[in-house]
């Protein structure tokens, strides 16, 4: 099966100009854990998780200022591009997704951002894969109990 067959589209995405707190933003609206950075021209430069956004405000310098400075300020305060993760790991819409899964445990990360010809067209995550295989595993129930 190729990665475009279970990806989902219309990825949200930031530019890595933008503030770590328009970034939590646009995660909590969206219900997502993943988002692209990309630059003015939709190119991929990395991603930024709620993870890298956590790290970020309980790294040494920045947690001690927690409680005189509030989160949302800190968070104002700095780019997307001073805490993503780069360079994005990236697939092409028809790549195997069983690769992608492999690339996805290895490296240890929760996304992959789908991209073809530079622009980012879809991303597949740990859910959209778990959602697949409960689906298999329905299926094979159904076709095992009539």
């Amino acid at each position: 099966m190729q990665v475009e067959k279970l990806m989902s589209t219309g990825v949200a995405t930031i530019e890595a100009t933008e503030s770590a707190r328009d970034a939590l933003t646009r995660m909590l609206a969206r219900r997502i854990r993943h988002l692209p950075v990309v630059d003015a021209h939709g190119t991929l430069l990395g991603v930024v998780t709620d993870r890298d956004l956590r790290h970020y405000l309980f790294s040494p310098g920045v947690f001690k200022g927690i409680g005189s400075v509030s989160a949302d300020a800190l968070l104002k305060s700095i780019a997307v591009k001073d805490v993503m993760s780069a360079p994005a790991v990236s697939v092409a819409p028809d790549d195997d997704l069983e690769a992608a899964a492999r690339c996805m445990v290895r490296r240890k990360i929760g996304s992959l951002p789908v991209v073809d010809h530079g622009r980012v067209v879809g991303i597949i995550t740990e859910i959209d894969l778990l959602r697949h295989i409960v689906r298999a595993e329905e299926a094979e129930i159904v076709v095992s109990f009539p």
